[in-house]
């Protein structure tokens, strides 16, 4: 194999090209071997003799089909979350989720009248001091208390 590397180098600086992209025919070796000068090198590029090879890119065709099953809610699950629990879901974003619950809860009782007034008030600033959990945690903690009414 005959060495090509400064015929390589004018022709990529004549193409505005990296050295790895430019191609030169295998049949016509001998004449690029006796071209030294940049007249020369342009002369083969006009024949065709030297190319420049196209640019290589990365497919975009598998971004684009998880993008669509992103658009239709696929690929979303557990699995899929970075970083901490508190970055997908603040800390007074799960407070208020919860706050909320449990505040649903007691009125829903109260209007059932399955407690009472003064056991709904307690219980009320009981969840606002982070005293439950869950919804369940209260529930158990009443049956545990016996302040469910007797109907």
């Amino acid at each position: 194999m005959t060495n090509l590397s400064s015929q390589r180098r004018l022709a990529s600086a004549i193409l505005k090209t990296g050295e790895n992209r430019v191609w030169i025919n295998p049949e016509r070796v001998s004449d690029v071997e006796g071209a030294i000068t940049r007249e020369e090198i342009k002369k083969l590029i006009c024949e065709k003799v030297i190319v420049s090879l196209p640019e290589k890119g990365v497919s975009r065709s598998r971004a684009k089909i998880i993008r669509e099953k992103k658009r239709k809610g696929r690929r979303q699950g557990p699995g899929s979350y970075t970083g901490s629990p508190k970055a997908n879901v603040t800390k007074k974003e799960t407070w208020m989720i919860k706050i909320r619950s449990l505040r649903r809860k007691l009125r829903e009782l109260k209007a059932n009248r399955t407690i009472t007034e003064e056991t709904s008030t307690e219980f009320y600033r009981m969840a606002g001091s982070g005293r439950f959990g869950s919804v369940a945690e209260l529930e158990r903690y009443l049956k545990a208390k016996d302040l469910w009414r007797k109907r």
